[in-house]
């Protein structure tokens, strides 16, 4: 019979409650996507290259997921809180049809399992295609082809942390929801859902000076931010804590402040609190906000660091990428250090160990670079020389312009990277015919691939220039291995970023799903005599969505101006390491905003007007 009676429960929570199952299936597609990296094409290239980052990440993951565990265990608690709520005149029914306290307690229990089991099914489903999605991004990053790497692949290893730490989520649901049963009186438990707060008005005098000081604690906090910058203002204590504390202070004056001065504002204009059911809509916004500022406020910062993680990881992953292809402009830069003494050449070694350069490679380019002597040049404050030919030569690759400035002339204005790798010379572009008074210093040869297959050209085209080191000091870098040392900070921002940029912005939208639909499941008595009252059905349901945009808006408002604050901060930061693509960045944030907060207003908006209709 309980078994029954559980899955019947079970069925109709499908239909009533589907945000609280979307928000558990999410949290496991989340938790799987970005614990099942070790086995995603990016980290097992970067590990059969030997790149010492991955354990880096593998390790920053695993710590990173325990905070995330909690946050949605909290998230699953307070979730599971507001449906026994929702819940109380049913669970007395059953205590009045005779079952006991214990039976109903049983009951819960076997209803949460049921809701965990579905959940870590469909999650993980869910999970193992967004890890496809998750591979596919970052195998995009590199500049090789790794198609053979991006495959779906379950991770037996990350299917068996989320079922162990969601497991001890739902069997903790478990234990508190039968406590929190087996101590409630009958009495409460029918009478619950009729109980209602107590709409105590507030002076106008009150409300704008709580309003105009949070502005004002918001301000200080933003000067502190922008005055000292980001990365002083978190690092130093006495600047860090009042910072923080003035912001948050701020923000949670600003919505306590709402329910004094926008009532009496909006009574103030009668065209507009008469108009339709705006009386109700209001009144039953402004009797939450009493007792929601704090949730309000809690929702507020969780979208601030949702978007400010999301928008800053990408921004650096972007401002890594273009460090990347400034510091390759070529596949392999290779440097003879003993040129002052003697030439090679590179073709010739080549053909000599059976490597036509002209099938493999799509160009090549030797260039000299020479000692600089002022008396010759004029110009004193360098070390290196240049031929103008040269130069044009390896620019023109690039697809630049042509040098056409003064000749001689320093390079330090020249914002163009010569050759791939780091060449430590401070040169000087001089003329073709000026290069035979000065003594040469450094052969450098550069060439690009002409195969799909990079990295066998390469290792084909090491195994012969290696060998000259026993008679000159060779130096090769090339574009696969400064990608393979980069690539594994960026997929370290990116996916530290997106992994906690998403459990905030889930926390905070199915906190404000389930007020609201905890709030609609209130209301449907008062929609039933607002319907006897002879209010049209189209007015309700209108007003049901007002209620959902006003609580899901306004705290997303107030983070957006916290979040423009927090990046121009963030960018002051990340633009010392290269350029900030802050409207790339910005343009992804808002769509994964968006589809993630849009989606739960979408599905929280049509779940309350259907409650309306119903009611």
């Amino acid at each position: 019979m309980f078994s029954k009676l559980a899955l019947r429960n079970v069925r109709r929570s499908f239909r009533d409650y589907g945000v609280y199952l979307l928000t558990l299936t999410f949290g496991v597609c989340l938790f799987y996507t970005f614990n099942s990296i070790q086995d995603q094409g990016a980290l097992v290239y970067l590990s059969n290259v030997g790149n010492p980052i991955v354990e880096a990440i593998t390790m920053l993951i695993d710590i990173f997921s325990v905070f995330v565990a909690v946050v949605l265990a909290c998230l699953i608690l307070y979730a599971n809180r507001f449906l026994l709520r929702r819940r109380k005149r049913e669970l007395g029914t059953y205590l009045l049809l005779g079952l006991s306290q214990g039976q109903v307690s049983r009951l819960l229990f076997l209803e949460t399992g049921l809701i965990g089991l579905i959940s870590l099914v469909a999650g993980l489903a869910l999970g193992v295609a967004a890890s496809f999605g998750m591979s596919a991004l970052t195998l995009s990053m590199f500049e090789i082809d790794v198609s053979d790497m991006l495959a779906v692949k379950f991770s037996s290893g990350a299917a068996g942390k989320t079922v162990l730490y969601f497991g001890i989520i739902f069997l903790l649901v478990m234990v508190l929801s039968g406590v929190q049963v087996s101590k409630a009186k009958l009495i409460d438990l029918i009478h619950g859902e009729r109980k209602n707060e107590i709409l105590k008005p507030r002076p106008l005098g009150i409300a704008v000076f709580q309003f105009v000081l949070g502005v004002v604690c918001l301000i200080a906090a933003y000067a502190i931010l922008l005055t000292f910058g980001m990365a002083l203002a978190i690092a130093v204590p006495f600047l860090c804590f009042p910072m923080l504390g003035l912001g948050t202070l701020g923000t949670l004056l600003i919505f306590r402040s709402l329910s004094g001065f926008v009532m009496k504002f909006v009574q103030g204009h009668p065209g507009l609190y008469f108009k339709n059911l705006n009386v109700f809509t209001l009144r039953q916004w402004i009797s939450k906000v009493h007792t929601t500022y704090l949730a309000q406020t809690v929702v507020c910062i969780l979208l601030l660091l949702a978007i400010g993680i999301t928008a800053s990881s990408l921004g650096l992953n972007s401002t890594l990428t273009a460090m990347t292809d400034g510091e390759a402009p070529f596949d392999i830069t290779v440097q003879n250090q003993s040129g002052d003494t003697e030439r090679i050449d590179f073709d010739a070694v080549l053909r000599e160990g059976g490597f036509d350069p002209n099938k493999e490679l799509a160009w090549s380019y030797d260039t000299m670079f020479y000692y600089n002597e002022g008396e010759i040049t004029g110009i004193e404050d360098a070390s290196g020389a240049i031929k103008v030919s040269d130069l044009d030569a390896l620019l023109t690759r690039q697809g630049k312009p042509a040098y056409s400035g003064a000749l001689p002339a320093l390079l330090e204005t020249l914002e163009d990277k010569l050759t791939t790798g780091n060449l430590n010379l401070r040169c000087v572009v001089i003329p073709d015919d000026m290069a035979d008074r000065l003594q040469p210093r450094r052969q450098v040869w550069s060439a690009d691939y002409a195969g799909e297959d990079k990295a066998e050209t390469e290792e084909q085209l090491l195994q012969l220039v290696r060998p000259l080191n026993e008679k000159v000091s060779i130096r090769s870098e090339s574009r696969l291995s400064i990608y393979g040392d980069m690539m594994g900070n960026k997929i370290l921002a990116l996916f530290l970023g997106l992994y906690l940029g998403f459990t905030f912005l889930l926390a905070a939208a199915a906190v404000l799903a389930l007020q609201q639909l905890s709030q609609a499941a209130d209301n449907t008595g008062r929609y039933t005599v607002l319907r006897r009252l002879g209010a049209e059905e189209k007015q309700m349901k209108k007003s049901a969505t007002q209620q959902v945009a006003l609580a899901f808006l306004l705290p997303l408002a107030l983070a957006l101006v916290h979040s423009v604050v927090g990046m121009k901060a963030a960018n002051d930061i990340i633009s010392t390491a290269g350029r900030v693509d802050s409207a790339a960045s910005s343009f992804v944030t808002a769509g994964v905003l968006l589809a993630v907060y849009g989606g739960y207003f979408l599905a929280t908006a049509l779940a309350c007007r259907r409650m309306a209709k119903n009611a």
